[in-house]
């Protein structure tokens, strides 16, 4: 799946060639960034604000920045975006944020709910690398099963 075919189109605005800037949140867990996508009211800010309350850091909030290199994809966020999410109903928040640029290693699709018990592996295309991707579940446990995946990984 790539970015162009999930609907999940990156804005390109000012990004070189190599880059793209998306309509996300982005957060690190355990040094491994989670690109949170969706259209607009999806939950992309609400589901960043439960993983940072369970010990992410936020590395941007409706705007984030991607860039390949050598080493896979790297995310960060506009500087005057740094440390601020917001939070509908409460207003724009600080937070934590990641220090420097993270390698992205898990996409979230929040437009797609997930309707397998045990879904099979999925990936989409971010800057020509291959990278793990979910689709949105309905339940509580979802941001703790998000933190369990990118720490320790997925069985098969």
């Amino acid at each position: 799946m790539t970015a162009a075919g999930s609907g999940l189109s990156p804005e390109r605005g000012a990004a070189p060639p190599g880059n793209q800037r998306f309509h996300a949140s982005a957060v690190e867990i355990a040094g491994a960034g989670v690109l949170i996508l969706g259209a607009a009211g999806r939950g992309k800010s609400s589901l960043a604000l439960s993983l940072i309350g369970l010990g992410a850091a936020l590395i941007a909030d409706d705007q984030v920045l991607a860039e390949r290199n050598a080493g896979g994809v790297m995310l960060w966020g506009p500087a005057s975006l740094r440390g601020v999410i917001e939070a509908r109903g409460v207003g724009l928040l600080r937070t934590r944020v990641a220090e420097r640029p993270v390698p992205l290693a898990l996409c979230i699709d929040l437009d797609r709910t997930e309707t397998e018990r045990l879904p099979p592996r999925r990936s989409m295309r971010v800057l020509e690398r291959d990278i793990a991707l979910l689709h949105a579940v309905e339940s509580p446990y979802f941001p703790a099963a998000i933190i369990q995946y990118v720490t320790y990984g997925r069985e098969e």
